[in-house]
Formats: structure tokens, sequence, C-alpha cells
């Protein structure tokens, strides 16, 4: 029997319309603007100005703390301007913006396609060179990775997971970069177990890609220590929670983190990100994306240059359909609306879903009918129906006694309600509220 999390979750449609398609290589982009926060935690701080020249891997503007990231070059170019740009959940946020010419890289980057496996780093110098190469969670959240590999005193990492999940409907990445950059993957597991001192590496990757699982199970036998675990197709089976429940049998307590079940878990692309850091002495600057929709030409996978416009991987895919009402940065599930296609794409960008009208359409919202399933479906044990409503009566300590915290707005809960109620869009606002003023307690 195929390993899943305890409870809750959902089977929605698949749609992995993309994943035949080989990774592609998106156009170098003719402006790019590269936002200064593409990371949780303090954004990192500008070193660049109007008029300076930079190269492709270049830092241009330096993490401002132990929870932030260096952002660099993904151009080489005229830095045309330091400014406030409109980003995709349309606020304007600081952002430098360079003019491309050419394409030339800082010579001490690694451009060959040769696989290097030998590790001749020490445990404190994988992490510090992973800080420096501003890498960050590739699976959407963007937690700077150095954080993570840093293991509090007092607590001990016992195995490294490896998220190859990809549990999102239409997303295909992931699953990409497993069947063309397995060995690569394998060597960044290596790579973050011995940062972590750990001797036991899982990926654990879903059976709707019999494929991949094949593949990585095959290269994996290279590689000591590292095992691939099929897990049942099941949303979120992705959650960091819920893989830590399917693989291990271990539960992380209300508000901990990994680390107090002895795993850290750490994505398929950002084991990548971390090979080519630490063998090809490249920095994060250039990730997969999928394009996809039912209407879309071709849905694809595509390497672009962080800064380029969401409008140019729409042109490489074939263009906007007519129908298009809504573009979604992201999976259906948890992706967010962007605003303008003029917006940046950026080291969390993992796809971009465009939706006809009668996808996004929303139902008239009814009565809560008492089901109770919003509460069956909930893989954090929470009472979403409960939720909203004190959300939406601004009962602020009584939603903070309740776990709201807990949610990881995985949209299980909007998904399944009969009632079309918009569950999670209370309970969002109603988190935001509750962290503020767990913020302002501190």
């Amino acid at each position: 029997m195929l390993k899943t999390f305890s409870i809750g979750g959902i089977h929605p449609e698949e749609n992995k319309l993309s994943a035949q398609s080989a990774i592609q290589e998106l156009p170098i982009p003719q402006i790019a603007t590269i936002p200064i926060a593409q990371h949780i935690g303090a954004p990192a701080k500008a070193i660049v100005k109007k008029g300076d020249v930079v190269k492709v891997g270049q830092v241009i503007a330096q993490a401002s703390g132990f929870v932030s990231a260096n952002i660099h070059s993904s151009v080489s170019g005229t830095v045309f301007k330091v400014d406030e740009v409109m980003d995709g959940t349309g606020f304007r946020r600081t952002s430098i913006i360079i003019k491309v010419e050419g394409d030339e890289w800082l010579e001490h980057i690694d451009r060959s396609k040769e696989l290097v496996t030998e590790i001749n780093y020490t445990k404190e110098e994988i992490i510090k060179r992973v800080s420096a190469a501003g890498i960050v969670g590739l699976g959407g959240a963007t937690f700077p990775a150095h954080v993570k590999l840093s293991v509090p005193p007092g607590k001990t990492a016992e195995v490294l997971i490896i998220n190859a999940v990809e549990c999102e409907p239409y997303l295909t990445s992931d699953h990409r970069v497993m069947l063309e950059k397995a060995d690569e993957v394998m060597v960044g597991t290596e790579i973050l177990m011995k940062a972590l001192g750990v001797n036991r590496a899982i990926i654990g990757i879903e059976n709707n890609k019999p494929d991949a699982i094949a593949h990585m199970t095959q290269v994996a036998t290279k590689y000591t220590g590292i095992e691939v675990c099929p897990l049942k197709t099941q949303y979120p089976q992705g959650g960091e929670k819920q893989l830590i429940s399917a693989i291990m049998k271990r539960e992380v307590p209300s508000g901990a983190l990994p680390i107090e079940v002895g795993a850290v878990v750490q994505n398929v692309g950002t084991a990548f990100a971390v090979y080519e850091a630490i063998q090809k002495n490249k920095p994060l600057f250039e990730r997969v994306a999928t394009i996809t929709g039912k209407s879309l030409k071709s849905p694809s996978n595509w390497k672009f240059r962080v800064g380029t416009p969401v409008s140019d991987i729409i042109e490489a895919a074939g263009g906007l359909p007519e129908d298009t009402a809504k573009i979604v940065g992201g999976g259906p599930m948890m992706g967010k609306a962007l605003v303008s296609l003029d917006v940046p794409l950026t080291k969390g960008s993992s796809g971009l879903l465009l939706l006809a009208h009668e996808e996004t359409a929303r139902k008239a919202t009814k009565a809560c009918i008492r089901c109770g399933k919003c509460v069956s479906v909930c893989p954090m044990g929470l009472e979403p129906y409960l939720l909203m409503v004190l959300a939406d009566k601004k009962e602020y300590e009584r939603l903070e006694k309740d776990d709201i915290m807990d949610c990881m707005e995985c949209g299980s809960c909007s998904f399944t309600c009969p009632a079309t109620r918009p569950l999670l869009d209370y309970i969002r606002l109603g988190k935001g509220k509750v962290g503020q003023i767990m913020r302002s307690r501190k």
C-alpha cells in the first residue's frame, strides 16, 4: 500500500498537460526587472545604481539579515534604474531594472555540462556558499535554503526529505527536472546531506509520475544513502508536514518546524540549484517553470532568467488564448492571480496557469449546510467553517486559540464545499490579522 499523510486530503483533476514537454530555454529578455524581495524574510538591499554595468551572476542586492537572500543579475547590461515596480500581487516593490546588452557571465561560473560528483567542501563551507548563491526553496515558499541547513543548537537532523511530489494540478517543472537532471539532483542531495550531517535522504514522488519514480530509483543506486519513496497521489501531499507524516510517520507539533521531529525538507528543484551553486559556482538566477492551460497552444516547461516578463513566456508557448480570463502564478490550488502580463518571473515562479472564463467563474455562495466536508478534508485537522465565521466576525483571539496559524492555505476546504463558500479567502484574511497581532506582542 502506498504511503500518504494521515488526515484529510482531496483528489482534484491532475491536468498534467505539459508532462511530456522537455525543458526548453526561454530567450533572454530585452529588459530584466529583478525584485530585491524574492524570498520569505527581510528584502535584500540593492548595491547597484543607475548606470552601473553588470554581468550574469553578479550580486546586485545583498541579504539584509539571517532570514534573507542575495539577489544576482540574471543578465548582462546596464542598470537603467532602481525603482518601485508593480509585482504580481499588484503592490509596488523595489526592483532593479537592467537594459540587456549581450550575455556576459562572470568568469568563475562553470557553464559546461560535465557532471561533477566529488564534493570538496566542509559542512560550514557548503552552508556559506548556499547562502552566497541566494538559494531559496523552489517549491513555492521561497524560504532561504541556508536557514534550513543551519540546524538550531539542541536539535538534530536525522533525515533529509527531498520534496519531489509536485502535487499541484497542472505543474510539471519538477517532474521534468527529475527526468532530465537526475544525476545533478542526486549530487545536490548528497551536498545537502553533508551540510546537515545526515547519512540518509528520502526522495518522495507521487505515483502519478511512474517514469520519474523509475528513473530516479535507477539513478539513486549509484549514490549511498539516497532512496526513492513512491507516494499515493493525494493533494496536498507536497506540504512539509504532510510529507513528513507520509514518509516518517511522525507528526510535526502545532506551531513547530520539521526539525522538531528530526526532518529537514528541501524541494527537488532546490537540490538541483544547490548542485549548480556548489559544483558549478552558479548562483540562483534562473529556474524551470511550467506554462499551461487547457486553451494554451503549447503547454510546456521553460528555463527562464529571473526578471523576464510574464508576457515573454506566454508568447513562447503560443500566445495568449482569446478566452483567457485569469493568469495564475503557481498552480490552481495555492497560486495567486496576476494583475498584469508585465510583471516579472522570479525565483518563486514555479508555473503560470492560464484559465478560461468558464473555469474561473465563481458560483453563488450559499448558507453552510453543516455537512462537515471541509473538516474531513483539512490536512491540518482544523475546522474551516468555524474559522471563516470567526474571521468574518473579527474574533481574532478565538481564531488564534483555534490554531488558524496552522492553516497551510492549501484550498482543500473551498474545493470541497458544496455551498461554494469562500472559506480560504476569509481564513487568509483572519490569518493575516492574527499574524500581525502575534508579531506585535513580540
